[in-house]
């Protein structure tokens, strides 16, 4: 990150030939900078245009005028960053783009930082670290579940849920000192018996939003899933399905996928990290052996495995192979019972006795609501409204939570045990610790420079 004082600029939107394209500037010299470079139409003096309202004029690099825009002046803190910011609106082009940015940095601007905007507007007070980094997932979004979890809504009722607990704790940590400092002139808002009351309370709150990882994660990250089964039972045909494009080579002949293939899919509300694997069987052909030894090395990795069977076929050896290799790891598992467009000729109360979750597809005729349905299931709360409720989606903020609950806990047990109030006082200001690292209110800079150093340039 530049110097604070620093006055940056960058380009906002995608590089690349398009109608018009955003160069930002923010920082204490941004008024007198874009004095430098921009001329309105109208002649006015810079400092006699208006706020937030767009002015068409020319920008110049030195003494020539390089194209005609908008510019937009935001007074700090009425900005996105918290500055002094000023916004320039040009015609697309990639040459245009360079030289309007040239001209800034000619005027004494300095190249932004990646996610420095973004940065600046958390150091000031603008928004919190969970907003960050709901943000910097944002931006990398690839589904619409993703976009609705941090969305401003969905910011919003995580930020609202993580300051109640922050609050309510911090009533009972003030009333704790109260009557430490002042046990004479009973100056405590609460009892013994109402701080550990309210403690009980602040931490099924925070059990709450821990078991919503499990959805947040789920939404967000991506789940290591792989596809397995013997040869030709339709891996790659579900591979292709899944992700929305052929991939994957189909073909009839046994074998045909030598390596493992990976992609990135949203099945419902479930991000995957499909890996395509190699039919598991024994073979001479050298080839094929690495790219069966590939696909147990991706089963051992995966977080959920999807064992296709071709259920116009008999289950036989190969199959019992595949299943046992399925049960010996430690994943979620789902059979896939694929080619059900073909007369049935599997057991398939069989394959129930080794799997708890059975789904029926069809490749060919592109049906995934039960798979969809299934894996939903297995990862994600369908209880919890994705954008309504209050999820936490990062590894983070998981641990963040999960510290500050064991801190009440102890507080809570030290009440029971008849302990005095001084005694929980300690886990209790851990406890708020731990959530103020969340949201950035007491995290350290190493944190905060992983956070940032994700987003793009221009954020």
């Amino acid at each position: 990150m530049n110097n604070p004082a620093a006055t940056i600029a960058a380009v906002s939107t995608p590089p690349g030939k398009g109608g018009v394209a955003l160069i930002r500037l923010s920082g204490e010299e941004a008024f007198d900078i874009a004095g430098r470079v921009f001329v309105p139409k109208n002649k006015k003096p810079f400092a006699d245009l208006p706020l937030r309202m767009q002015v068409y004029g020319d920008i110049y690099l030195g003494k020539d005028r390089i194209d005609d825009g908008m510019m937009t002046k935001f007074k700090a803190p009425y900005s996105y960053t918290g500055e002094d910011t000023v916004e320039f609106t040009c015609h697309g082009g990639m040459l245009i783009t360079k030289l309007v940015l040239e001209s800034l940095f000619t005027a004494g601007a300095v190249p932004a930082a990646p996610g420095e905007y973004t940065r600046r507007a958390f150091m000031n007070g603008k928004l919190g670290l969970t907003e960050a980094e709901a943000i910097g997932t944002l931006l990398d979004a690839k589904s619409f579940d993703q976009v609705k979890l941090t969305s401003t809504e969905g910011r919003s009722r995580l930020s609202a849920a993580l300051a109640e607990v922050r609050s309510d704790l911090l009533s009972v940590m003030s009333s704790i000192y109260a009557r430490i400092d002042y046990p004479d002139e009973d100056l405590g808002e609460f009892s013994d018996d109402d701080a550990a009351r309210i403690l009980i309370a602040e931490k099924e709150k925070i059990e709450k939003l821990i078991r919503s990882y499990r959805t947040g994660k789920a939404v967000t990250e991506g789940i290591p899933t792989v596809i397995c089964g013997k040869p030709n039972v339709g891996k790659s045909s579900l591979y292709n399905l899944l992700l929305g494009e052929n991939a994957a080579i189909v073909t009839d002949t046994p074998g045909t996928t030598r390596d493992v293939l990976s992609g990135t899919v949203s099945l419902g509300r479930v991000m995957l990290d499909l890996f395509d694997t190699a039919g598991i069987r024994e073979t001479d052909d050298p080839i094929e052996k690495i790219g069966v030894s590939r696909s147990r090395d991706a089963m051992e990795k995966a977080t959920l495995i999807l064992a296709v069977f071709d259920t116009s076929r008999p289950l036989d050896a190969e199959d019992l192979e595949i299943i046992g290799a399925v049960k010996r790891q430690n994943a979620e598992a789902i059979a896939v019972l694929n080619k059900t467009d073909l007369p049935t000729k599997i057991d398939v109360g069989e394959i129930r006795k080794y799997f708890a979750n059975v789904v029926s597809l069809s490749a060919l005729k592109e049906d995934t609501g039960e798979l969809s349905a299934a894996v939903n299931r297995l990862f994600t709360d369908e209880k919890l409204v994705i954008g309504q409720d209050a999820v936490i989606f990062s590894a983070r903020q998981n641990a963040a939570l999960m510290k500050a609950r064991d801190c009440i806990a102890t507080a809570i047990e030290a009440y029971a045990d008849g302990f005095a109030a001084d005694a929980a006082s300690s886990d209790v200001e851990l406890a708020l610790g731990a959530i103020g690292e969340i949201d950035g209110k007491a995290v350290c800079d190493e944190v905060v420079n992983d956070i940032f150093s994700k987003f793009c340039v221009g954020k």
